[in-house]
């Protein structure tokens, strides 16, 4: 079965099956089309010109009939194999015996398995497998790797791989000697509109976006190169695959591109291909499940066995969808190559939702978690939480001149609402009346033929616009106000970016997945206390407002005092091409999920923490006579060490000190020569599985440590519990690096 001819055949029969259904399906449509309509009541037509269901049930007994002779044919050569095997010498089959070797303790419960259900997926039998135990053990130490290899195999082996994909070479790039390709920074986006194919609406919007911001990336690109100067990078082979775009997960954004639907992801998903490519990194680009299986070299069948040559990237990017299609069609490559992917994740994923074992017995068990990943893959739209990457977008950038532009032609009374779809709209008629008081409102809600009725007839509906008409109406107003949803899009940057002022509701109680059904399921226990919570902790006043719409006196001193306020266009440099660029570049450079973390040691076995006591014996910091942790990054001599208040999570407790929680610094602090640094005084230490660890409980002045690697978390909190938090500082403008991570 091995055999290049039954693989043959094999594959002439998924063709043929392929090809019958497509026929049925093309036969199908046709007969109920307009051709069979407009032959009105004539029934009588020529042999030629028969009616386009006539015939349907010969054609498919037809390819029936092939698909049986074929799978006869199949049937024969196994049954020829199978007589061949039961010649082998008597030595031989002693040889197919399931080895009992202790460091291969699995492989006599595979081969059973294989045994009973080889015949479960197509994929088996192309990498030969047969129904023999020769053919079992072969595969089971050949392709996958539960069984030793077989002496006599030596020779017979070794195989020859499929060729990787060829590497994108670079205008002007050379071939280092003694090393690889070196990315070389691109300034021409052409052929990057050519890799994002075309055909969908959501392509289409992305294409644009990109072909709009080329100016600025290659701009940015040149800042970047100077700022590196003569630092060399690798490139790199990359995948990206948007799984949202599939038609397997639905493809819900393209139908609604042109409807108002949700354009974020799309937004970042066009920023990310664009920096990839501006970096000088090797792509290709996939937003289907054929053209992500014939990349990634899956073999024929289900998915239940490995790859058929080795990954050929070095990185992949993709969406919840997308690893699920990875995880159903790579067998056990994936979890072998899972160390390679990046998730996009719009809103994150904590580590108590991702470690599976824990989230089910803990209850953070969700649709969207559970994938034992180290959570830094995960990268967020926005910088939410620490324990995931910030992967963010770009807002477009404005110079000088455009600047003061803005600012002369700006209408004091003017008001644009955030929100193109309808609903958004309902229930908001008393604010908006009171806004109408002051300012001249403009919407931008989608709409068919008539004007819809959520919206007041005082608001002057310009339907939905194209991004650069948009952009156009957001430089002439002095307001963008949002009504409380969507949550922590691109928009509101866009809005200051162009010198409006942005206000928004202030949620009291914060809105989290224990009380409101958007965020009910989603693998994040995150509190929101406004609609864009970057906007309010990061930029704030005078650019933005937060207040609660709920009492009107508070809502109209806002706008009064709005009305006086004067601000110039503001972007924040991480959304800039430039803080894009530089982010991901620092990413690519320094990120490597591949090594294995050590484990968290318990206390005996922890080395002695590097620390000393600050001056003002509030918290811990790397001894300056201490070893730098040789490939830590970021850097080690950053960290910064405190002992949270009970009941505050360590992304606040950072935050309250100006710095930002580092999950990869806890390894360092999980000892109990750290506690006893900050005279924390331990009756006890026991280490569990918690993501709350490292923590000091009381009463009982008991310390716990962190037992599981992947539940180190700056989320997460308990009145029990003060938290031992690992800080570090940030560039500024670039919240994601810290000042010595470039």
């Amino acid at each position: 079965m091995g055999g290049p001819e039954s693989r043959g055949v094999l594959r002439k029969m998924s063709d043929l099956l392929e090809l019958m259904v497509k026929r049925m399906d093309a036969l199908a449509r046709l007969e109920n089309g307009s051709e069979l309509h407009r032959a009105g009541g004539d029934l009588h037509f020529p042999a030629d010109r028969m009616p386009p269901g006539a015939g349907l049930m010969e054609r498919i007994q037809a390819i029936a009939q092939n698909v049986s002779d074929i799978a006869v044919k199949v049937d024969q050569i196994l049954r020829h194999s199978l007589l061949l095997h039961s010649k082998v010498s008597e030595g031989r089959r002693d040889q197919c015996e399931a080895p009992s070797d202790p460091k291969f303790p699995d492989c006599s419960g595979k081969v059973e398995w294989m045994r009973a259900r080889w015949t479960s997926d197509p994929c088996y039998a192309f990498f030969g497998v047969d129904g023999t135990e020769c053919s079992f053990l072969i595969y089971l130490s050949e392709v996958e790797w539960f069984c030793p290899p077989l002496p006599w195999r030596n020779q017979t082996a070794a195989q020859r791989a499929p060729k990787p994909l060829p590497k994108v070479q670079v205008e002007g790039q050379r071939e280092l000697r003694s090393g690889p390709l070196q990315a070389v920074f691109r300034s021409n986006l052409s052929h990057l509109l050519d890799l994002m194919g075309s055909g969908k609406e959501s392509l289409i919007f992305m294409k644009k976006r990109t072909k709009r911001l080329t100016a600025q990336w290659a701009l940015a690109a040149q800042r970047l190169a100077q700022k590196l100067g003569a630092t060399q990078r690798d490139q790199k082979q990359i995948l990206v695959h948007i799984g949202f775009l599939t038609e397997e997960s639905g493809d819900v954004f393209s139908p609604r591109v042109l409807k108002g639907g949700p354009l974020g992801e799309m937004v970042q998903w066009a920023d990310i291909l664009a920096a990839l490519y501006v970096l000088g990194h090797g792509l290709r680009v996939t937003v289907s499940l054929k053209e992500l299986q014939s990349n990634l070299g899956v073999p024929p069948g289900r998915g239940s066995c490995p790859l058929t040559m080795p990954l050929p990237f070095d990185l992949i990017y993709t969406d919840y969808h997308g690893l699920q299609q990875m995880k159903q069609h790579m067998g056990l490559s994936f979890k072998k190559y899972r160390c390679r992917i990046r998730v996009i994740d719009t809103f994150g994923t904590e580590p108590a939702y991702n470690h599976e074992e824990y989230a089910t017995l803990h209850g953070y068990r969700t649709n969207w978690g559970y994938w034992n990943l180290n959570p830094k893959q995960f990268m967020t739209m926005f910088p939410h939480t620490p324990d995931n990457s910030f992967m963010g977008f770009v807002s477009e950038e404005l110079n000088e001149t455009e600047k003061r532009l803005i600012k002369g032609g700006k209408a004091g009374n003017m008001a644009v609402v955030y929100g193109k779809e309808a609903s958004i709209w309902k229930g908001k008629e008393k604010f908006l009346g009171i806004l109408n008081k002051y300012m001249e409102i403009h919407g931008t809600v989608y709409y068919d033929s008539q004007r819809p009725p959520e919206v007041p007839a005082f608001v002057k509906n310009h339907g939905l616009l194209p991004q650069p008409e948009f952009q156009q109406l957001l430089r002439k107003a002095k307001l963008f106000i949002g009504f409380g949803f969507p949550y922590e899009g691109p928009a509101p940057l866009e809005a200051i970016a162009n010198g409006c002022i942005f206000l928004q509701s202030r949620f009291s109680p914060p809105h989290s997945s224990l009380n409101h059904e958007f965020f009910r399921g989603k693998p994040t226990s995150r509190e929101v206390f406004s609609q864009h919570p970057y906007a309010e902790n990061f930029i704030g006043k005078p650019h933005v407002w937060t207040v609660d719409y709920n009492n009107s006196e508070e809502f109209e001193a806002a706008i009064k005092a709005i009305m006086r306020t004067q601000v110039d266009p503001y972007l924040p440099y991480e959304y800039t091409c430039e803080g894009m660029l530089e982010r991901i570049h620092a990413y690519i450079q320094h990120q490597d999920f591949c090594i294995a973390p050590g484990p968290a040691l318990p206390e005996a076995h922890a080395p002695k923490s590097p620390f000393v006591l600050a001056p003002n014996a509030s918290h811990l910091e790397w001894a300056r006579n201490a070893s730098s942790a040789p490939g830590a990054w970021p850097p080690a001599h950053s960290l910064r060490a405190w002992l949270a208040v009970p009941g505050r999570a360590c992304t606040d407790t950072c935050l309250d000190h100006g710095l930002i929680c580092e999950p990869s610094f806890f390894p360092f602090l999980n000892s109990q020569d750290a506690f006893l640094k900050l005279q924390v005084p331990c009756d006890s230490t026991e280490s569990e599985m918690n993501h709350l660890y490292p923590a000091f409980a009381q009463p009982g002045q008991e310390c716990y440590l962190q037992k599981e690697p992947l539940l180190f978390s700056c989320a997460g909190s308990n009145t029990k519990y003060r938290r031992l938090c690992p800080c570090r500082d940030f560039r500024k403008g670039q919240v994601a690096l810290c000042q010595g991570c470039l």
